[in-house]
């Protein structure tokens, strides 16, 4: 049997609630989206580059946001000591490369990083801070609440991308 990527009943997007609510609502909205594009795709499909020279698949976009995910949540925000999930000193395009990449481990793996990311974040205040260490040497005081707004701009334009990428793939378009 061939493998291909699960159809998902994605959730709406919020209208009324909470901050909290309706951060988290649009957070899940848009994880959702980015497995509603790749539904019903094939291992090739979800593989297939863009555009030449970039390396941008779906999958790539799958373990992409697994990273970030991981990265956003757990390592900075909980101060979570996590190993990377690819080899960026290699590669510092690793996510991307899919040649030999599974996709089924792979959308397990953003299901699974979602999961993490939802729990390190419950119960925490919006406003708690971390420091974010840049790679200058320098840092940023930043709190829960943009770590949210960081990641639902991140799957927006994401998402965007793999409109485009789906499109050319079979012609769906679409929300």
């Amino acid at each position: 049997m061939i493998w291909k990527a699960p159809e998902i009943d994605r959730r709406p997007e919020p209208d009324l609630g909470t901050e909290r609510t309706l951060l988290t609502g649009w957070l899940d909205y848009h994880r959702d989206t980015l497995l509603h594009k790749c539904a019903g795709l094939t291992v090739d499909q979800l593989r297939t580059a863009s555009v030449a020279p970039s390396p941008l698949s779906l999958l790539g976009l799958v373990r992409h946001m697994t990273y970030v995910e991981r990265a956003w949540f757990r390592q900075r925000f909980a101060g979570q000591d996590l190993p990377d999930l690819f080899d960026f000193t290699a590669d510092p395009d690793a996510e991307f490369r899919v040649e030999t990449a599974d996709p089924e481990a792979d959308f397990a793996a953003l299901r699974a990083e979602i999961a993490a990311a939802d729990a390190a974040a419950a119960g925490r205040d919006l406003d708690e801070e971390f420091t974010m260490r840049r790679r200058d040497g320098g840092s940023d005081q930043l709190s829960l609440r943009w770590v949210y707004l960081h990641m639902i701009e991140e799957y927006a334009r994401h998402n965007g991308h793999a409109d485009l990428i789906r499109e050319r793939l079979d012609g769906v378009t679409g929300d």
